[in-house]
């Protein structure tokens, strides 16, 4: 006798119910007694809403203490994520980098531009020398530091290839006008009383008309080595890189306007100095301390170029400073990109190991553990022979057959089917053998 599906659903809810039951004595009727149904049993395991969800994030080991437990909770936003990190890191090295520089040359603005080719040794870029496109240092130190040249022949003190210090100075005291990077070539006193002038760090050692002299105070009975009350010319001999003779010619100096003390300069490349230039405008009388901005210490070769570019004097500068610019450039960019994968690269290793000595592998949390927002709880529907793991999603609800309620009634291992007793057939009929 085939049991019908009403039979199977009574057995179903017998064999999910938790609590024991007691069997009815059996009958020797030839009919059963119908058994009350009774109430719909709980499910294996079901869901409560006051229930606290498990957090896949409590089985997590800190990286900081390595203790297994509760970890912090995952960061979503860091500062260097932002689109303004890096502008805002530019600006802040910048700024560092302004004030360092201040605080070393104590002059604001601290650097200037070589706009001109006047320094430069030849035609061609020079590095160490002052070329169009540099950019220097102005540092304000006292009167008595600066070295002019004919001091720096005595004591050997070199500055830009040359003896002497390079001054940075407003021509004629103009703080409006473009500054003029030149070397000091003698320091000039100005005698009001006879209008004569005293000069100051000539070598005494080295005065004559001989290959090996420096100066010299020719003229009449004046002419030697005096450096008082000099009211005609004073010779320079072998002067900067084009070993020029220099005629300092004091009438001329003082029809100009030269009638206070200050330093001469010259230009490394020029031929004459500013004070003294013939058929052109003359750049500057006598400099006073006051003009003097400072003197160039430092260089940064070739980056001053671009404000000539913008400038419009981009023919100033040197053919090779460009080439140097550019190398330079991508250079840079070249060492930057290596740091960043180099650093990069530390950070991982680093990382790893620190995983290896944890002794686990970090892995991405399933969907239904990442947040933000609770972890969804699974449910445990009353067909299902298994729990469902929590960390995985919840299953989603889905229509059951009878034929699939009946397979997991005979194949659950809680509880084998009990047997069914068939009802005894009843005994033949004798009348209708007879007839």
């Amino acid at each position: 006798m085939v049991p019908s599906p009403a039979d199977e659903d009574d057995d179903l809810d017998d064999l999910l119910d938790d609590k024991p039951k007691r069997r009815a004595p059996e009958s020797t009727s030839a009919h059963r007694s119908p058994r009350p149904r009774s109430s719909r049993a709980e499910p294996v395991r079901r869901w409560q809403p006051n229930e606290a969800a498990e957090d896949p994030w409590d089985d997590v080991v800190d990286d900081r203490s390595g203790r297994r437990g509760k970890a912090k909770p995952p960061v979503f936003w860091r500062a260097r994520d932002s689109l303004y990190f890096e502008p805002l890191v530019a600006l802040a090295i910048l700024a560092v980098l302004l004030v360092s520089l201040f605080a070393y040359t104590a002059n604001w603005p601290p650097v200037y531009v070589v706009e001109s080719n006047s320094m430069q040794h030849g035609s061609g870029d020079h590095l160490g020398v002052l070329n169009a496109g540099d950019i220097v240092l102005a540092q304000r130190v006292s009167n008595s530091s600066i070295v002019t040249y004919v001091a720096g022949v005595s004591s050997g003190f070199t500055t830009y290839g040359e003896y002497g210090d390079v001054l940075l100075y407003y021509p004629n005291g103009s703080t409006s006008a473009t500054p003029i990077v030149h070397r000091a070539l003698l320091y000039l006193q100005f005698n009001k009383s006879n209008d004569t002038f005293n000069t100051t760090g000539l070598p005494s050692g080295r005065c004559g008309t001989g290959n090996a002299s420096v100066w010299y105070v020719p003229g009449g009975s004046s002419a030697g080595c005096q450096t008082h009350g000099l009211a005609n010319e004073l010779l320079l001999y072998h002067i900067g890189q084009k070993s020029l003779t220099v005629t300092v010619d004091f009438a001329r100096l003082m029809a100009t306007g030269s009638t206070h003390s200050g330093y001469l300069t010259l230009g490394d490349n020029n031929t004459e100095p500013d004070q003294l230039s013939a058929g052109v405008a003359l750049l500057s009388t006598l400099v006073k301390p006051s003009w003097v901005i400072g003197v160039a210490r430092g260089l940064i070769p070739w980056f001053g170029a671009l404000k000539l570019l913008l400038d419009g004097n981009a023919a100033k500068v040197p053919d090779a400073s460009w080439e140097f610019l550019g190398l330079t450039i991508a250079g840079v960019i070249f060492a930057a990109a290596g740091v960043h994968l180099l650093l990069r690269r530390g950070r991982e290793a680093r990382a790893g190991r620190r995983e290896s000595d944890l002794g686990f592998e970090e892995e991405a949390p399933p969907p239904s553990a990442r947040r933000p927002g609770p972890a969804r709880p699974s449910t445990v529907q009353p067909w299902q022979a298994t729990p469902v793991d929590e960390t995985e999603a919840a299953p989603s609800p889905r229509r059951v057959s009878y034929e699939q309620r009946r397979r997991a009634h005979f194949t659950s291992a809680r509880e084998a089917p009990r047997p069914r007793r068939r009802a005894p057939k009843p005994p033949p009929d004798d009348e209708g053998d007879d007839a």
